[in-house]
């Protein structure tokens, strides 16, 4: 299992709308979410950061994430939620959540 944390920035001026999508992500989104073998994700506010949290259990990560960047469904999701999020300036070439590099771990 591999486990990915990052952050992003979320202005204030769109914390309610981002929520209010978050309360009912579409159905479509989550399937395809699930197929790529993403489980355990959560995504948390503190202050203007967003802090998510998943679990990838397939074995092809690459191949995963770029089935997920295919769909056509999430990609109308991305486009509704990209505008309302802020990447960090200090993040990975390509990156647009920023990557966190695993500090500490208890099973």
């Amino acid at each position: 299992m591999k486990r990915i944390a990052s952050v992003i920035g979320l202005p204030p001026e769109n914390v309610e709308v981002y929520d209010r999508y978050h309360a009912d992500v579409w159905p479509e989104v989550l399937a395809r979410l699930s197929k790529s073998n993403i489980q355990n994700y959560s995504i948390y506010r503190h202050g203007d950061l967003l802090f998510s949290y998943m679990e990838y259990v397939g074995d092809d990560y690459e191949a995963d994430m770029a089935a997920i960047a295919a769909d056509p469904t999430t990609q109308e999701w991305w486009k509704i939620m990209e505008p309302m999020q802020q990447p960090l300036e200090d993040r990975a070439e390509g990156e647009w959540w920023k990557e966190l590099a695993e500090v500490f771990h208890l099973d």
